[in-house]
């Protein structure tokens, strides 16, 4: 079989989509929220200027 007309199952698949998140919906329209991976807890803030800092 000619290599260019092989397909393989996962050529008709759409790659997953990223999710999305409203930072004020995490921050439930405050400044901060935590956030917890692996037993961390990181601290994310939404600054005066309108940007986001994660931190440990």
């Amino acid at each position: 079989m000619n290599a260019a007309l092989r397909t393989s199952r996962f050529d008709t698949l759409s790659p997953p989509q990223t999710p999305q998140y409203e930072a004020l919906s995490l921050t439930q329209y405050g400044k901060t929220a935590q956030i917890t991976l692996n037993g961390m807890i990181y601290t994310l803030t939404i600054t005066r200027a309108g940007k986001l800092i994660l931190t440990k």
